[in-house]
């Protein structure tokens, strides 16, 4: 790998570091939130996250960069007070992954490639099984409205 294709990797990388914290953090309101008739599901989303997140953290280090910390809080896209917004969360925060692991895809080759492409999919099929509805092209900014990056919360 050039150093100019290693640093869009490694910046992709950081993005999608930052998004899979976000989305752990976003997992703990879904959690509180959600029935117990998706309660494991959320669960299940919120280990993968967490796992992904930890992978990320070792490519980064791999590359010789420095994980991007998670933030101590973030700010949500809209209140979650009940179960529906908890779903709608949830669906929102794959959608925010399936985005930069897009950028991933784009920015990286070999193996990364293919580990962001493989992380892109479950995202958008979490996606779908939380809201119901596909895209398709999940992850590509042109297929809906632009949404904000997760905001860090003072």
């Amino acid at each position: 790998m050039s150093g100019e294709s290693s640093a869009r990797a490694l910046k992709a990388l950081q993005a999608a570091l930052a998004a899979e914290h976000a989305a752990v953090y976003g997992y703990g309101v879904v959690g509180g939130r959600i029935g117990a008739d998706r309660r494991a599901e959320a669960r299940a989303a919120y280990d993968g996250h967490r796992a992904r997140r930890d992978a990320l953290t070792r490519q980064i280090q791999d590359l010789g960069g420095t994980p991007v910390a998670a933030a101590a809080a973030y700010a949500l896209p809209f209140p979650v007070p009940d179960a529906a917004a908890a779903v709608r969360l949830a669906a929102e925060l794959e959608d925010r992954v399936a985005d930069v692991y897009s950028d991933l895809v784009r920015a990286a080759d070999g193996e990364r490639r293919r580990l962001g492409a493989e992380a892109l999919r479950e995202a958008a099929v979490r996606s779908v099984r939380w809201s119901g509805r596909s895209v398709a092209f999940p992850g590509l900014a042109e297929r809906a409205t632009p949404t904000a990056s997760p905001t860090p919360s003072a």
